[in-house]
């Protein structure tokens, strides 16, 4: 390991206590390098423009943080156990090619302002990115409630058999979950956007800093002000964060069961796409519908990462060591949880329904809550019509049809009043 930025004169490093130290943080910067960098070059901005800096070692800065971020997005660099983390390889870099001018660009930054700028950075993509899967999702499943508006569907409740639905409602459904939870990613990600490049170690610095620079060249809406609540918010926005994934891959968990149970033999509702099964080891007849019960399983790795986090935040005020974890915590939920986000849009556009086991899944007792509803319309006090309905429950499908009992169904967002174009109007007022 190349030399490290904290070690003091005299003082030995213990290698087995170094390595548990460092952990896996080497691997993970990976993940946050280039932000790394870019904080870097942002503050160097800065650093010159209160005369830390030349021009020329700025200019001499950027053009070697510049190829630093090609030669590691290239695979040339690689960011291994030679360093401490990331920031450490960042230095080093310059230090080995700029000499003394190399050496200013800690000035007035910590490794802690360092780590939140490029894990905020990072946190900002991560929620664009689910906001962005959510929308697709959401314009899929409206696209499908449109086409299927009429194609009868069970309804249950209890996983028992309770009236005539259509697949258009239970698109509907999806659809206006997910555009949700693209506000809510959304909504975090604005919560996130502020600058903490400056703070520091949690306590500002003697220089006058231009942190008016480095959050506008940095994308930023605002500055983290405090340098106290800077260090505060580490683990508490990755928190935040996580739970707005957490909604979409809780969505997904629901929605994963429901084609599950849909396509097993016992419903017979939907055929998945071939490329979404796998076969068994041992039995030659089975196609497991592995993909989906992954998607099912990832909403735990999001709550585990949300839980270690919470499990973190029992610390005073100040940095602390242990807030190293979180780095690995957003890592694997983001990780996991858009991996499995990624693959359903298409899975949603390319499901079949079969309609005949469907209408056959249909029983007469299904109609009975209609027959309720329209004695207590007609006058009927709707506690006794719902007596006379229980004890009828047999007939209550006498002249009746799926179709009829979804066109009658004219309640506001009901399946023959889905209000697809007020859900439309809501995914398209999502801002970018």
């Amino acid at each position: 390991m190349s030399d490290l930025l904290w070690q003091k004169p005299g003082v030995a490093v213990d290698a087995q206590i170094q390595a548990f130290l460092a952990g896996d943080d080497v691997v993970l910067d990976r993940e946050f390098f280039l932000h790394d960098i870019a904080a870097s070059r942002a503050h160097a901005q800065g650093l010159a423009r209160i005369g830390i800096l030349s021009q020329d070692e700025l200019g001499a800065m950027e053009r070697e943080l510049a190829i630093l971020g090609e030669e590691f997005s290239s695979g040339r660099f690689v960011l291994d156990a030679r360093y401490e983390d990331g920031h450490s390889a960042i230095e080093a870099w310059l230090v080995e090619r700029l000499g003394n001018a190399g050496k200013k660009i800690h000035t007035g930054r910590s490794r802690n302002d360092q780590v939140l700028v490029a894990t905020r950075l990072w946190l900002k993509e991560k929620l664009g990115r689910t906001a962005a899967l959510a929308r697709e999702i959401a314009g899929v499943a409206l696209e499908r409630a449109h086409a299927e508006a009429e194609l009868p569907l069970p309804g249950y409740t209890h996983l028992q058999r309770a009236v005539v639905s259509s697949a258009g409602l239970w698109w509907a459904g999806w659809a206006e979950a997910f555009i949700d939870d693209a506000r809510r990613a959304l909504d975090t990600r604005a919560l996130l956007d502020a600058n903490p490049l400056g703070t520091a170690a949690g306590y500002g610095v003697n220089l006058p800093l231009d942190r008016a620079h480095t959050t506008a060249a940095l994308g930023f809406a605002r500055q983290q002000i405090n340098p106290v609540y800077a260090q505060l918010s580490r683990g508490k926005f990755e928190l935040a964060a996580l739970e707005a994934l957490g909604s979409a891959t809780l969505d997904l968990r629901r929605l994963a069961w429901d084609v599950s149970l849909f396509s097993s033999a016992e419903f017979g509702f939907v055929d998945l796409p071939a490329q979404y099964t796998t076969g068994s080891s041992i039995m030659p007849n089975k196609r497991n519908p592995d993909v989906i019960e992954l998607m099912r399983a990832t909403h735990a790795s999001v709550a585990a990462a949300r839980i270690e986090i919470e499990q973190l935040l029992s610390l005073p005020s100040g940095y602390h060591r242990d807030l190293q974890a979180s780095k690995g915590a957003i890592f694997h939920g983001f990780g996991r949880g858009l991996a499995a986000l990624e693959l359903l849009p298409a899975l949603l556009a390319n499901l079949e329904w079969r309609p005949r086991r469907m209408r056959a899944a249909i029983d007469d007792g299904m109609y009975a809550t209609d027959v309720a509803v329209e004695q207590a319309a007609a006058g009927v006090p709707f506690r006794d019509a719902y007596r006379a309905a229980a004890e009828a429950v047999a007939q209550a499908g006498e002249g009746r049809t799926p179709e009829g009992s979804l066109q009658a169904r004219v309640s506001p967002g009901a399946c023959a009043d889905l209000g697809l174009d007020a859900l439309h109007a809501r995914l398209a007022a999502l801002p970018a």
